[in-house]
């Protein structure tokens, strides 16, 4: 049974290759790794899994890319504001193939009343996969508790953590847990037309993360609250962003503040078999003082 996995170059797809080569049992002639930059695979070719050229902007690409699928894994692509057309056209790619099931990497409460500005693509997403594929399987991923390392410095450096998230809270989630998940639905059977929440073990506020900076890092870091307009604006001043992308960082702070990131599931432990790591773990690998 061949198993396609999309975006295979990018850091979620080369996770979940790994552990289904070395902890499914997935066999490397049976593994498809699909990507844009097939190159940078050749480690994974020189192993025996299939390496394949693929685009989702380039619909010719992709018939040739999943020949033979079974199971197919897209993953969201980081065209964000653009890739609705081409996860559609991956996901039609895949059931063309005859792909009898086709799993997609979405977000948090994709809901039509969350305000962060990318959970329109994913709901668009979610419902032409419901609509075109006979067996489809959702994974929800929180926000990528590595996302934080990125804030880590600047928070230690000057003291302050801004923040427009209020306190709200986050069930941040490992990248390793959201590919252990991807892995086990993709090696296992029983996942159609089921929808789960990959999520960390606990939500944090931006003070609980203020509290690991601090911990971790050794000096003290205090919270400071700004609104969404401010925190757009600091962020075009500061880290140089265009507007519009500023808006759209700025959206998941109003989505955290209003409840939408906050939600817990044991999905990963019932997929997995162990419980998620929590945030702390990624900061303490990463921080100057050790956990």
């Amino acid at each position: 049974m061949s198993t396609v996995i999309t975006g295979a170059s990018g850091n979620l797809g080369r996770r979940v290759a790994e552990l289904l080569l070395s902890d499914r049992g997935i066999a490397p002639g049976d593994l498809i790794l699909v990507s844009r930059s097939p190159a940078e695979l050749s480690d994974f070719a020189e192993r025996g899994a299939q390496v394949r050229a693929g685009d989702f902007h380039d619909p010719a690409s992709l018939e040739s890319a999943f020949a033979g699928a079974q199971k197919v894994l897209v993953i969201s692509t980081d065209r964000v504001g653009t890739r609705v057309e081409g996860h559609k056209t991956a996901i039609d790619a895949a059931v063309a193939a005859g792909a009898r099931s086709v799993v997609y990497t979405s977000g948090i409460n994709p809901s039509d009343s969350n305000p962060i500005g990318v959970m329109w693509e994913h709901r668009q997403t979610e419902d032409h996969l419901r609509a075109a594929a006979s067996g489809w399987t959702i994974l929800r991923n929180s926000i990528y508790a590595e996302i934080l390392l990125g804030g880590a410095d600047a928070a230690l450096a000057s003291g302050t953590l801004v923040t427009n998230e209020g306190e709200g809270r986050v069930s941040y989630v490992n990248r390793d847990d959201c590919a252990a998940a991807a892995a086990a639905v993709l090696a296992s059977e029983g996942h159609d037309g089921r929808i789960y929440d990959i999520t960390g073990p606990e939500s944090l506020s931006q003070s609980d993360v203020a509290g690991l900076y601090a911990e971790l890092g050794g000096r003290p870091v205090e919270v400071v609250h700004v609104d969404d307009d401010a925190y757009a604006a600091g962020l075009v001043e500061h880290a140089g962003m265009p507007a519009p992308v500023a808006e759209v960082y700025a959206s998941f702070g109003k989505g955290a503040r209003l409840g939408y990131g906050a939600p817990v599931s044991d999905a990963v432990s019932r997929l997995t078999g162990r419980p998620p790591k929590p945030a702390r773990n990624v900061l303490a690998a990463s921080l100057a003082v050790a956990s």
